[in-house]
């Protein structure tokens, strides 16, 4: 199997942050944050998806 389709070992990158919609704390992501782009919380996320899937139709 290819390592690289393994989602089960993605490095998670710990810290304290803050959603930049809801102020939410973060303290994981599956990304190192660059700090020029907003962080958003799982739910904030997730409705920021949801709104957009729905535009499309």
């Amino acid at each position: 199997m290819n390592d690289q389709n393994n989602f089960d070992e993605r490095k998670m990158y710990q810290g304290n942050w803050t959603c930049s919609e809801c102020g939410a704390e973060i303290t994981e992501l599956p990304f190192e944050p660059s700090g020029d782009r907003p962080l958003l919380c799982r739910d904030c996320h997730r409705q920021k998806m949801q709104k957009r899937n729905q535009r499309r139709y």
